[in-house]
């Protein structure tokens, strides 16, 4: 898990991920769930104020896993944007890259980068260009033409409703035929097709490389708090952040 107070992988040069949290609260039964919960104080990695955080990973369902994060500054307004990192490869352990999976992202624009990924506050439509994943597309048919690989922010303007979450994006393995849906109420999500992945050493001595897998990172526009046209990640004192998404796993 990688949380962030704000960007997309670090917060500073010791971001959430790489805290220790504490376990405030652990349920068992149909739903089981666990509540992790991190202090962080006036100052830390230069973010103004106090920020009480949590994360509840729940079970919902035999294929269904619930993310709530939640956070609330006791003093100082501060910029807040979470992001949930994990790298998805539906083929299984050591299966190879992502590059033959679908996607299908429910975004009609991107906010592009400039030489450091950094979006420069334009608002893109994903039409004509190889970003557009509003229908079904293999994730590698068009990677060549954007550099690295995919390392985008997609703006959540287009999916269906489930409880008050947007449909945010959908993976398929065709070989195995297992399939990914994300729903989330975040107005973005960051597409990175594991561009830097180089030689990691994982299970078993597999090795994993360059696009091994699919990060769906959903969260508030990267460069927000510089960018007066996208959304506000600002956060003041007593109100509360709150950052839902949902992982519903599946065959066809």
């Amino acid at each position: 898990m990688n949380l962030c107070r704000c960007g997309i992988q670090i917060g500073g040069h010791k971001g959430f991920d790489k805290v220790v949290w504490e376990v405030a609260e652990h349920k068992e039964g149909e739903h089981p769930s666990v509540t992790f919960k991190y202090h962080c104080r006036d100052g830390e990695e230069g973010y103004p104020g106090d920020l009480s955080v949590t994360a509840t990973y729940t079970l919902t369902s035999k294929t269904t896993l619930g993310l709530d994060m939640e956070a609330v500054p006791a003093n100082k307004a501060t910029p807040v944007s979470l992001a949930q990192h994990t790298y998805w490869n539906l083929g299984g352990h050591n299966s190879g890259d992502i590059l033959n999976n679908t996607a299908q992202i429910w975004a009609n624009h991107i906010t592009p980068v400039d030489q450091y990924t950094v979006p420069t506050g334009e608002i893109m439509p994903v039409k004509g260009t190889p970003f557009d994943f509003t229908s079904e597309k293999q994730i590698g048919r068009d990677i060549q033409q954007v550099g690295l690989g995919y390392d985008h922010n997609y703006v959540l303007d287009c999916g269906d409703k489930k409880d008050g979450l947007k449909h945010a994006a959908k993976i398929k393995d065709p070989k195995s035929s297992r399939v990914l849906d994300l729903w989330t109420n975040a107005p973005g999500m960051q597409f990175y097709t594991a561009n830097y992945v180089d030689g990691v050493v994982g299970k078993g001595g597999a090795v994993y490389n360059k696009h091994a897998g699919v990060c769906l990172e959903t969260q508030g526009f990267p460069n927000a708090i510089n960018t007066p046209n996208f959304p506000s990640i600002v956060v003041q004192p007593g109100d509360k952040y709150i950052h839902n998404m949902v992982y519903e796993f599946s065959v066809e």
